[in-house]
């Protein structure tokens, strides 16, 4: 499986991705894409093969999806890498996983320096093992200053935990006599979230049809656009991730207000 890392971020579009990029506005294109990457493991059970080669594949498409959102102008990126929840899974997917998460980004790192790409690893990742997390951090602190695509992977996320956490820390604000909590406001919370200075997600994709959110960024995704496939990760490629931000570009968006006719998607 090791072979699998041999193909690294290019940090230049094909012609093909060029191709792509002529079909979109550039007006028109979300500042944050979030992914939910679902149907690894069905991708692998159709084929009759381990979930793990499932995830490999999956990480294949991520090397594709990143490169591509950079190239067609989207800012920022949130992927869901791994959930609290998926601690539940067997011990042997789980330490793949672990292997896979730790492999990918030791291979990918240079690639991603070299295209100024800003890695963030957001979750809780002090649970997380010792060599994974030292490696996500030395990604971050590598990638820090940059100012191209910042691609965002939530490790050990949880949306309501999240939200814990950032109500925990908000408390002890309240316990230092920094906040009073008549002054409390959505603005407190949102600083307290584990990516402050990413905006919220314009749009969230989820692939493999599965019309839920799976307790991905529920603070952020309050107004976000939602963008279903039937495809699975392992086959969501370039032109999918197209697609779908075509269909952003088609959808007005009120946040609750009543949008004028002319109204268009923007950032």
């Amino acid at each position: 499986m090791n072979a699998l890392l041999s193909k690294h971020f290019k940090p230049c579009p094909d012609p093909e991705l060029q191709t792509l990029k002529m079909r979109l506005d550039p007006a028109r294109i979300p500042a944050h894409v979030a992914i939910i990457m679902d149907g690894n493991g069905r991708w692998a059970h159709a084929k009759g093969r381990d979930r793990l080669l499932g995830h490999w594949e999956g990480y294949r498409t991520l090397q594709k999806i990143v490169a591509a959102s950079d190239a067609l102008g989207v800012q920022n990126l949130t992927v869901f890498g791994f959930s609290t929840e998926n601690w539940r899974r067997p011990e042997t997917e789980v330490g793949g996983l672990m292997h896979l998460m730790q492999a990918a980004m030791s291979a990918e790192i240079e690639a991603l320096v070299r295209s100024h790409v800003r890695i963030l690893v957001t979750g809780r990742l002090d649970e997380l093992p010792e060599s994974l997390r030292e490696t996500f951090e030395n990604a971050m602190r590598r990638t820090a200053g940059f100012g191209g695509l910042t691609f965002n992977l939530a490790i050990n996320y949880g949306g309501r935990a999240e939200i814990a956490d950032a109500a925990r820390e908000l408390a002890k604000a309240v316990q230092r006599g920094e906040i009073d909590p008549a002054d409390i406001t959505e603005s407190h919370l949102s600083a307290r979230m584990y990516a402050p200075d990413l905006p919220d997600p314009d749009l969230l994709i989820r692939t493999a049809g599965e019309m839920r959110i799976s307790n991905f960024l529920l603070w952020g995704v309050a107004y976000s656009e939602m963008y279903v496939t039937p495809t699975l990760w392992p086959d969501f490629t370039p032109t999918h991730l197209v697609e779908a931000l075509e269909e952003y570009a088609r959808r007005t968006r009120k946040f609750g207000a009543v949008a004028a006719p002319e109204h268009t998607l923007g950032h």
